[in-house]
């Protein structure tokens, strides 16, 4: 048996390793720091407070802010609600169905937003709503991230359908179940831990988008990200910063949420 490789003893590892974590990181916490500065300059520190927190919520801006955060969300429940279910019907039929004409095609095309560049996909969703004549408002950017978060819905979704044996449908059609209620009473609840995860997942990336919605969402239309974009072009001030933080702090919760709902699963099929 070949022994294992360890990584961490190649030369220069660690410090390639540590370059990474700052270049990813630093601006985070950096961002993070200045969103409790007293002071209105981006570059010096004038304490620490929670002034800006509190403008966010009653400030001047906060109507605009506010609005964009309910357009964000009503859009990021309603895409991550039909890409899970639209998610889940392909993985059922990738993993139960066997081998059909197209299931190479059919997978490729469920996995082409993750690989086509999303700049590419913002300019094609904006040609096509143009060109079938849709009003770019909230109801384009519902589609555009319904169908741009589907293959994120569908990769844990599908991991966790390949972990489960089709023993246990069988068996409950050999006690009399329907095709329907083998699905229901026992693959489903099976299927949960993955779809939970799978819609935590693609709730994140829809709340977080930036790039297809300010291509798709039409004049008068903003989420927060879009909203923040629009206030940096103004000048960078320490509100738009403690905002950025906000939103850090729900995508680094529902990551986990999603990545913790993941291996519940996994536990509970060992």
């Amino acid at each position: 048996m070949a022994a294992k490789i360890d990584l961490r003893r190649f030369p220069g590892f660690l410090g390639i390793t540590l370059i990474c974590l700052v270049v990813l990181y630093a601006p985070l916490i950096i961002v993070a720091v200045y969103s409790f500065n007293d002071s209105t300059s981006i570059t010096n520190w004038g304490g620490a407070t929670l002034n800006w927190y509190v403008d966010v919520f009653t400030g001047p801006e906060s109507p605009k802010f506010q609005q964009a955060a309910l357009n964000s969300l009503i859009i990021a429940v309603c895409a991550a609600g039909a890409a899970t279910c639209i998610a889940t019907a392909a993985a059922v039929a990738m993993t139960r169905a066997g081998r059909f004409r197209g299931k190479t095609l059919s997978f490729a095309l469920i996995n082409l937003p993750l690989m086509v560049p999303e700049v590419v996909t913002a300019v094609a969703s904006l040609v096509f709503f143009s060109a079938i004549g849709f009003t770019n408002g909230l109801f384009t950017i519902l589609i555009a991230h319904t169908v741009f978060c589907i293959p994120f819905a569908y990769l844990p979704i599908s991991a966790r359908m390949q972990s489960i044996s089709d023993v246990y449908e069988q068996a409950a059609m050999d006690l009399y179940a329907t095709p329907r209620e083998a699905f229901t009473k026992v693959l489903l609840p099976l299927m949960m831990p993955g779809i939970l995860s799978g819609s935590l997942l693609a709730f994140i990336i829809s709340l977080d988008d930036f790039l297809i919605t300010n291509f798709v969402k039409g004049a008068g239309v903003e989420t927060l990200p879009t909203a923040i974009f629009g206030a940096v072009k103004q000048g960078i001030k320490p509100n738009i910063m403690a905002i950025s933080t906000l939103m850090l702090g729900v995508s680094i919760v529902f990551v986990t949420l999603s990545w913790l709902v993941g291996r519940v699963g996994q536990n509970k099929q060992k």
